[in-house]
């Protein structure tokens, strides 16, 4: 039965073929922004021959990622991601995802996560050892080189840290690649010979080396310690046909770029705001000294360090690293009084709705306090999606807030870290929302 035009939502007209990409691609998030409040909370708009629907309230934001989840998939926006994390936790759908996200859960239960607490303190002061008064550092490449060293010591039980300059480089050659998820025949076109897909292709060699070194000197030293590279091999040898090695590759590098990209992103935009709000930086430092009194903190004080944690919550709010949330409808569905006809891309974004004055009290102040406030009072965890929501949501998200909340402790007991006026920042819209140029920031002893 067609769809009935009359039931589809409002959105901007375009006689370009193209629709709205080149706006979207620019910057999407202003444009995201500009739509939801010219035609309301659901819109419609053309990616090419693509129709988008963009989905911006809570109660709606349920609807796809929990009410009807069944009808939606990934998709199309990771089509072009599974040419790195191939049918990887990320990417991979039904009940296949559902059998490997049973395998891979309990290296991120509660108790699991507390014995990685010790390798991530140990991390970040080892990283710590090298600075000094005055200098200056790009803190989001700091930040990518201790979280990538937590992921690789809890995840993997390896020392990752002297190929650390290889993977960034490896990561960066790979991002470009990432800017063309939005573009009509994306998929056609990275099989061309083109200067950017060999760079791809020989980054994702750089990185499959590290993943498949890592399995291979697992086999060869075993041990089962419970860590996510265990209960990989122990799932391959009790159904080899499923869990093949290139299913471990794919399920590993999943999890080792996710547990450090994300984390790594939000913590540069933490230190970042914290630089530029003295109030709440100095509330920080308070609790950091009432609560460890100069010693370095362990798992049993993160549930003392309550501001730390509204610290790094508000910072996810402000700048939420995973800014867009793209779904895939399978067949037409009803949604408020529109009929979405099947096959339209379905974007949330958690950027939007983290700066709606409808669901956040001043949402362009920083307020650690006003977010711990909003998070104890609101019925709606819709409201508030860092690592998505529902079935789909990110498996690693405590892991995730148990190394932010010791990682900004650990450094701010020691270290006030002020950004250099001169650099610029800016938003580069890519996967995660990341500072386009880096982050210098310049440290200033607490001592």
């Amino acid at each position: 039965m067609p769809i009935d035009k009359t039931k589809l939502p409002p959105g901007p007209k375009s006689k370009n073929p193209f629709g709205q990409l080149f706006e979207f691609r620019k910057d999407s998030i202003a444009f995201l922004t500009r739509i939801a409040k010219e035609y309301g909370d659901i819109v419609q708009f053309r990616v090419g021959p693509i129709r988008v629907i963009l989905v911006n309230h809570p109660d709606y934001i349920k609807e796809v990622m929990s009410t009807q989840h069944a009808n939606f998939i990934k998709g199309r926006p990771l089509e072009m991601t599974k040419k790195l994390f191939g049918e990887g936790l990320l990417t991979s759908e039904g009940d296949f995802h559902k059998r490997q996200s049973r395998i891979i859960q309990p290296a991120f239960h509660r108790k699991m996560i507390e014995s990685y607490s010790h390798a991530m303190t140990e991390c970040t002061l080892k990283m710590m050892e090298s600075w000094e008064e005055g200098m200056q550092l790009d803190f989001r490449e700091e930040m990518i080189k201790v979280s990538m060293d937590m992921a690789g010591r809890n995840l993997f039980d390896v020392d990752i840290k002297k190929e650390a300059p290889e993977i960034i480089e490896a990561l960066e050659k790979i991002s470009g690649l990432f800017e063309r998820i939005t573009m009509p025949f994306s998929e056609y076109l990275i099989k061309l010979p083109l200067p950017s897909n060999i760079r791809f292709f020989k980054a994702r060699a750089r990185l499959n080396d590290t993943i498949y070194r890592m399995i291979d000197n697992r086999r060869k030293n075993p041990v089962d310690n419970g860590d996510l590279l265990s209960l990989l091999l122990i799932a391959q040898e009790e159904d080899p046909d499923h869990m093949t090695d290139q299913q471990i590759r794919d399920e590993a590098i999943t999890l080792f770029l996710t547990a450090f990209d994300t984390t790594s992103n939000a913590l540069t935009w933490t230190w970042y705001l914290l630089s530029q709000n003295p109030e709440a930086e100095a509330q920080l430092h308070e609790e950091l000294d009432r609560v460890l009194q100069g010693r370095k903190p362990t798992v049993a004080d993160v549930e003392q360090l309550k501001y730390t944690r509204m610290v790094l919550g508000e910072s996810m709010r402000f700048y939420p690293p995973s800014y867009v949330i793209a779904r895939q409808a399978v067949n037409d569905f009803s949604i408020d009084q529109y009929t979405i006809p099947g096959g339209s891309l379905i974007l949330t974004s958690p950027y939007l709705i983290h700066h709606d004055t409808r669901f956040h009290k001043s949402p362009e102040k920083y307020d650690p306090a006003t977010w711990g406030q909003h998070q104890a009072e609101t019925k709606s965890k819709y409201e508030y999606f860092p690592f998505g929501a529902g079935p789909r949501s990110c498996i690693g998200q405590n892991f995730a807030w148990m190394e932010g909340v010791l990682l900004l402790a650990t450094i701010a007991q020691k270290w006030k870290v002020k950004h250099v006026p001169d650099h610029p920042v800016e938003f580069l819209q890519l996967i995660n929302l990341r500072p386009k140029y880096g982050m210098l920031m310049e440290l200033e002893s607490r001592s």
